[in-house]
């Protein structure tokens, strides 16, 4: 099963970027960091094509059968890095409907992270409609926490590393 972690945070290496780090060992996917990318907002005259979620979401279809979103919990959503990218899928609706047509049948989950160990009600519901809407399998989700600074805690390492192996079954 080849998979990529797709990280959406603000910060390149904070605690999210440690979340999809351990992740990543468990499962051996690759990790795309939407920092090192240049995404446009979704515009309904499709001015931003000549950025990189096009090359982007293509590889992705072509390469990946399995989708991780790894987001921070901003303001009580998915990060505006993360919306963007999302938002952006209308684009494979509209304009390249043969690439939007590929994410049907892949796999998709979600891994939030904060500083706190609940999460807001409703969190994941717009991952998982997306991938309803789209004809993806969603897996599941996960939430994690750790402070700013602090080491993943046990209890923390424990759900990561039991996410990975539901993923793999």
């Amino acid at each position: 099963m080849k998979g990529i972690i797709i990280q959406g945070s603000s910060r390149s290496a904070g605690s999210t970027y440690k979340v999809a780090q351990v992740l990543k060992a468990q499962l051996d996917f690759d990790i795309l960091n939407l920092c090192e990318k240049n995404i446009g907002h979704f515009d309904y005259e499709f001015r931003n094509q000549q950025d990189d979620f096009l090359p982007t979401i293509k590889e992705i279809v072509e390469k990946y059968e399995v989708i991780i979103f790894a987001t921070p919990v901003y303001w009580y959503t998915m990060s505006g890095l993360m919306k963007n990218f999302f938002d952006r899928i209308s684009d494979c609706l509209k304009i390249e409907k043969d690439t939007g047509r590929k994410l049907r049948g892949k796999s998709m989950a979600t891994i939030s992270c904060s500083g706190d160990p609940s999460v807001v009600e409703g969190f994941f519901i717009p991952f998982q409609k997306s991938a309803d809407y789209l004809g993806m399998h969603y897996l599941g989700n996960i939430h994690t926490w750790l402070d700013e600074g602090k080491d993943i805690s046990d209890e923390v390492l424990k759900r990561i590393k039991d996410f990975a192996v539901n993923l793999q079954t």
